[in-house]
This record gives structure tokens, C-alpha cells and sequence, in this order.
């Protein structure tokens, strides 16, 4: 028997283009054997709901995951890993900007011993320089400070073997940016190049001040730099105060004490003000995160699941390990053991 695969989309306002990438994904996936489609609708406004409901009717591969509201993309990526059954995980958008196509270089890739086989960028189209700049901004500081190598110029469209997935599984932390933690788990991991389009319909939701959100999610999940760096400003400004202290005294006894001026007054004020601010800002930002933890509320909740109309049973036998189907789903060989 043939391996088996879950795709996992989180949809968010994407009804104009759901048909078009399902026809795409379901030509992608023909050669690559049993598949189910796990589209997670976050909390969507527009139609579609409606619209992976009539894909479901007309696909018994379609699977369709309806959370309560809108948790955001990190979230909705989670309930659909919480879902897949398949021998092999892939994550991809529903935008078009990630061509299905790949999925099958990806397949090989995973077939060849490697557990997870990330997209990367080789060209970003239809996207601004700014958001082209900041992007690499970002991935350099990550690579810099951040616990893990997050690979530059990959976002979540990626292929994970089962093992992989049930390892992500296990963080259940409040606050996610998926990109670490699928770098954080390991594993035999190997990148497969692309050239990324245009959106294909509709507008995307990632604003400037979302993108700003969760770079600071991952920046915070996976380094405390931030907390050292206000602790190495709170000391540079404690010399530079000694400094002036020292100058200030120095000239009183040599020259008498003249009244310092109104303005310079202020400045050292609202410059140690603004310092104070900072760090009780950084410190809230992790504190916050603490908070959250500790509510220990469920990531998501879900409204219905409607699970395919076919293949649960192929899907299912493929995760039991007992199974001759399991055997043949596991990759041949891993790189780290050749």
C-alpha cells in the first residue's frame, strides 16, 4: 500500500480562491497515493465556510474543521496537526503563494529518510521591498539570538513525517510561532527550493502591525535577549550616571555650584524615564506570557469537525504500528544513519 498524507490549510477569508487550489492540490497529490484535506476554517467572515462545505460534498477527501472563532493562523495550523492522521503531515496555505506542485519534491525528499522537508524561497514575488527587508531582517536576528536555526526564507509550507508531528504535538504552549517550534523538535530536516507567486485572489491579512506581533512572539518564545538587553542598558545608564555625577561634583568643588539649566534637566529625566519604561516593557511582554500560561485555557475550541467522507480507514491503518501499511509508510532510511 501506498503512503498516506494529511495536507492541513488553515483558511482564513479565502473563499475567492478555495476552488482554484483544490484543483490544483487534488491534481498534485494523484501520483502520490491515499490523501485527505484538512482545511481548517479560522473564524472566517466571508463564504468560506460554505464553500469548503460544498468542496467536502463533492470530494470525499475533504476534510473540513470549523473553530469556534478566529485564534489566529499559529492556532489553526495546531488544530489541524491535531487532526491529521496521515503517515506524512504537509502545512500550506490556501492563498496559492506556496504552488501544491511541490508537494510531490517534497514526498521524495521525505521518501529518501529526511523527517522534515521545508519550502524555501528562492524568489518572493508580488511582495514590497519593505516587506522583503523586513522579512530579512528578521531571519538574520533569529539566527543571531534565537535558541534555534530557523531556516531563512521559509514560512510554514513544509512537509513533517509522523514522528515529527507527534513530537510538535507535545508543546502546548499559549504562545505559538510555529516556524521555531518545528525548528526546535529536530529531526533529519532538508529544504526543497521555490520560486513564491503572487496571491491568487483576495487580499492578505498580515498587516504590517501582525507581522510586528508575531516576530515578537518568536523573538520572545525562543530568546531572553530582550531581558539582557535592558539589563545591560539599565547598567550602561547607571555608569554614564556615576559619570555625570562625578563631573557635576568635580566642578562644583573646583568652580562653585552653579544652578544647571531647565533643559538639560529635563533631557537626563526623560531619558532615564524613557529607559524605565522600556525594560518594565520588556519584562510585561514576558510576564504577560507567564500569565497566559498559567490559565492553562485549551488553544482552540472547535465548533464541528467534519471528517472525510473516505480513506479514514487507510489513513488510520497507516499510523498503526503494528500494520504491514505503517512498515511501508516509514521513510527507508535516515540521513543521520547513512
Amino acid at each position: 500500500m501506498s503512503a498516506t498524507y494529511s495536507i492541513v490549510i488553515p483558511v482564513f477569508n479565502e473563499a475567492a480562491g478555495l476552488a482554484a487550489f483544490h484543483t490544483r492540490l487534488s491534481a498534485a497529490m494523484a501520483p502520490l497515493g491515499a490523501w485527505e484535506a484538512i482545511y481548517v476554517n479560522d473564524g472566517s467572515t466571508d463564504a468560506s465556510l460554505a464553500v469548503l462545505e460544498a468542496m467536502r460534498a463533492a470530494d470525499p477527501r475533504v476534510a473540513v474543521l470549523n473553530l469556534a472563532r478566529n485564534f489566529g493562523k499559529e492556532i489553526a495550523m495546531t488544530a489541524g496537526l491535531d487532526h491529521a492522521r496521515g503517515a506524512a503531515v504537509v502545512v500550506i496555505d490556501a492563498d496559492l503563494q506556496d504552488p501544491p506542485e511541490l508537494i510531490p519534491a517534497l514526498a521524495a525528499e521525505w521518501a529518501a529518510g529526511f523527517d522534515v522537508v521545508y519550502a524555501q524561497r528562492r524568489a518572493r514575488q508580488g511582495e514590497t521591498w519593505l516587506k522583503t527587508a523586513t522579512a530579512g531582517a528578521f531571519y538574520s536576528l533569529m539566527q543571531r539570538v534565537g535558541q534555534v536555526r530557523i531556516p531563512r526564507d521559509t514560512g510554514d509550507f513544509r512537509l513533517m513525517s509522523r514522528r515529527v508531528v507527534d513530537a510538535v504535538l507535545t508543546l502546548r504552549e499559549q504562545h505559538r510561532f510555529m516556524k521555531g517550534l518545528f525548528a526546535w523538535v529536530g529531526f533529519p530536516s532538508k529544504a526543497v527550493l521555490y520560486d513564491r507567486a503572487p496571491r491568487h485572489a483576495g487580499a492578505t491579512g498580515w498587516t504590517y502591525w501582525r507581522l510586528w506581533n508575531l516576530a515578537l512572539e518568536g523573538v520572545t518564545g525562543f530568546t531572553v535577549l530582550p531581558l539582557r538587553i535592558a539589563t545591560y542598558v539599565g547598567i550602561a545608564v547607571a555608569l554614564l550616571s556615576l559619570a555625570y555625577g562625578a563631573t557635576v561634583a568635580t566642578r562644583a568643588l573646583l568652580f562653585g555650584n552653579d544652578v544647571a539649566g531647565y533643559p538639560s534637566l529635563m533631557t537626563v529625566i526623560l531619558f532615564l524615564g524613557g529607559v524605565q519604561l522600556m525594560t518594565l516593557g520588556v519584562i510585561g511582554e514576558y510576564l504577560g506570557r507567564v500569565f497566559n500560561e498559567t490559565k492553562r485555557r485549551p488553544l482552540y475550541i472547535v465548533e464541528r469537525y467534519d471528517a472525510p467522507l473516505a480513506l479514514p480507514a487507510a489513513i488510520a491503518s497507516a499510523n498503526d504500528p503494528s500494520s504491514d501499511a505503517a512498515a511501508s509508510n516509514a521513510p527507508r532510511s535516515s540521513p543521520a544513519r547513512r
